[in-house]
């Protein structure tokens, strides 16, 4: 069975939806029966076109430096800096803007966007540092980099655009990929394009939350006319649908609850960097000086308090996400304080995520605090270290008002953290009983959540709570997921 995994989301951040990709690449690579291919793509980037493919395969271009050349085009046009003069700039913006309408009014009349080959042999280096270094171990290397790619040409974005200037028109309309000789094709969140026949799409569903909580997003209006209409157009189109969880598939059939029988619940997998390991807690004050949002710490200048990063004891919070209101940490900063007053003012609060939409509010709320001290914004924490902060907090809280799955919490229960979690569904659903819950609403909540673990005579909660959270993260660990998704590809190809 040859399967086409979009590797977009690849090219981005270190955690979520990009390294369940990685994750999900290698372990399809390394499946019997599955060959899995690479699609390459842009989220806004217009990218060179690869070599030719025909029934899909490669076609043999006249020389090797030929192919050597296109290939290289490829690399590049996915690292485009800013244009070398005007007329380049402009000439991107208008093949960027123009190249995707035509490719769609292609579709209308029986056209197929190409997918080019892209030949790794030369690229190795490329390929890994870009797409699959930051999750994947390096005996990984030769496993990915060996596979095969496709390039899909057009910005995934622009795509997402004409899909939603088009519905105001009456109908929305998508591009038709030429996926000849695909027998599946697999999908981040609804996809702003179309399969051909016989090729059968599955949409990685992750949540629902343009729909179902709009006022959370940045962009409102569009995100939402976006996401709904590619997932209506993938809908009507019959692709199948694999949601992170059980939580995310009764969301997505509240919308749409003609889906049921095109619906199934695969959770994402947890990554292999993240287990239990006997890290010194000495070396957590160098890890918060070492991994700072400076930008954010200085406040305006003001200076970085010594004390952050002294050689003493080191009691501390730790929440895991991107910095933007939906994820609330104001409601986690209050608790913070309140536990502050109430005999734990020495208790640090460390929050780990890079800026996201709408995180000016939560900066403000957080500054003179990150100018005392007290309160410490980290950025770019690589793997290794991400672990030994989750191994040492007094516990890792998870205080969204609404997730599609949380990875975080399955993190730290790996590193056998403890973990306290806002009371939604999917939280119950995922972590199970592994953790101590609280309303999202609730700072005070929030706050005797958290003393009950941290408190003199919370060991014991805390020991049962480590214990199931090893025994809930287990069921995550790829070899665990990958049956699963073997069962399902063999279904939906022979559907």
């Amino acid at each position: 069975m040859k399967v086409l995994l979009e590797l977009r989301p690849a090219l981005d951040g270190h955690s979520g939806i990009p390294q369940e990709t990685r994750l999900l690449f290698r372990g399809l690579a390394g499946m019997e029966g599955i060959d899995v291919v690479g699609l390459i793509q842009s989220s806004n980037l217009a990218v060179d076109a690869g070599l030719p493919v025909r029934d899909g395969a490669v076609v043999a271009t006249t020389t090797e430096e030929e192919r050597i050349d296109r290939l290289s085009r490829v690399v590049v046009s996915l690292q485009q800096g800013p244009p070398s003069n005007r007329i380049e700039g402009v000439r991107k913006r208008l093949l960027r803007l123009f190249g995707p309408a035509a490719a769609v009014l292609g579709s209308l009349f029986g056209r197929k966007v190409p997918l080019g080959g892209f030949d790794p042999a030369h690229f190795k280096d490329f390929l890994w540092r870009s797409m699959f270094a930051k999750s994947l171990p390096g005996e990984d290397f030769e496993a990915v980099t060996a596979r095969s790619f496709r390039v899909l040409r057009w910005p995934w974005s622009v795509l997402h655009a004409i899909g939603v200037v088009t519905a105001q028109l009456g109908r929305a309309l998508y591009a038709r990929l030429d996926t000849a000789g695909i027998d599946v094709m697999v999908v981040e969140t609804p996809f702003p394009g179309r399969v051909a026949s016989p090729t059968r799409m599955i949409v990685r569903y992750h949540d629902a939350i343009p729909l179902l909580m709009p006022h959370t997003i940045k962009d409102r209006g569009y995100h939402r006319a976006s996401h709904y209409q590619a997932l209506l157009r993938n809908m009507r189109d019959g692709a199948w649908f694999a949601c992170v969880s059980e939580a995310t598939r009764q969301d997505l059939l509240s919308v749409m609850p003609q889906l049921a029988a095109r619906t199934v619940t695969i959770p994402n997998m947890v990554s292999h960097h993240f287990y239990a390991e006997a890290s010194p807690p000495a070396r957590v004050p160098e890890v918060i000086w070492s991994r700072k949002n400076r930008r954010a710490a200085h406040g305006g200048g003001a200076p970085i308090a010594e004390g952050d990063f002294a050689n003493r004891p080191f009691p501390y919070l730790l929440m895991v996400c991107t910095i933007e209101p939906r994820k609330n940490h104001l409601t986690l900063l209050d608790a913070w304080e309140l536990l502050r007053t109430q005999g734990f003012e020495d208790l640090n609060l460390v929050f780990v995520g890079s800026l996201g939409w709408d995180h000016k509010a939560i900066i403000d709320r957080c500054t003179p605090w990150l100018q005392r001290g007290g309160l410490h914004l980290l950025e770019d924490v690589p793997s290794a270290d991400l672990r030994l902060l989750y191994r040492h907090a007094r516990a890792t809280v998870c205080p969204s008002f609404g997730e599609g799955f949380d990875f975080p919490g399955i993190e730290a229960m790996r590193c056998g953290g403890v973990v306290a979690a806002s009371d939604i569904a999917v939280h119950r659903g995922v972590f199970g009983e592994a953790c101590e819950y609280f309303s999202p609403y609730s700072s005070t909540g929030l706050a005797d959540a958290v003393r009950k673990l941290i408190e003199p005579g919370g060991q014991v909660r805390r020991d049962a709570l480590v214990e199931e959270g090893a025994r809930v993260s287990a069921q995550y660990l790829p070899e665990r997921i990958l049956p699963q998704w073997g069962t399902f590809l063999r279904i939906v190809a022979a559907a």
